[in-house]
């Protein structure tokens, strides 16, 4: 069983940045692929990048303004948000895989945390 927590999440003007974090806990997730993914009110839950071991990919909505790391010392993994727009806004999710699949889908991900909002104003 693996615990997820987010935190980093709050109110930022567009264009600037913030920067998420997942902390794990129950068990290593350093073989896991681990994701990031948003919800906005209405709106089906999306995926916004993923990595695994050192290979990482992105929605295209965010590449270029998002970078997703991870610290397997820590046990835990980033998502660092730039030239943030109001269209970012939404509750930001962290999940793993423990097959390791580096899928883009919701359903290929078994561990979920609790999310964290993140508002972007105009």
């Amino acid at each position: 069983q693996v615990q997820l927590v987010e935190s980093g999440g709050g109110l930022v003007q567009a264009g600037g940045s913030l920067r998420l974090s997942c902390a794990a806990s129950g068990r290593s997730v350093s073989t896991d692929t681990m994701g990031w993914f948003r919800q906005a009110p209405g709106k089906e839950r999306e995926f916004v990048a993923a990595i695994q071991r050192s290979a990482s990919r992105y929605a295209d909505s965010v590449k270029g303004r998002f970078t997703i790391s991870r610290d397997n010392g820590k046990n835990s993994a980033y998502l660092q948000m730039n030239s943030l727009k109001p269209d970012d806004t939404a509750v930001y999710y962290c999940a793993t895989d423990p097959i390791g699949r580096f899928q883009i889908g919701p359903s290929w991900y078994e561990y979920w945390g609790q999310g964290t909002q993140v508002t972007v104003s105009s």
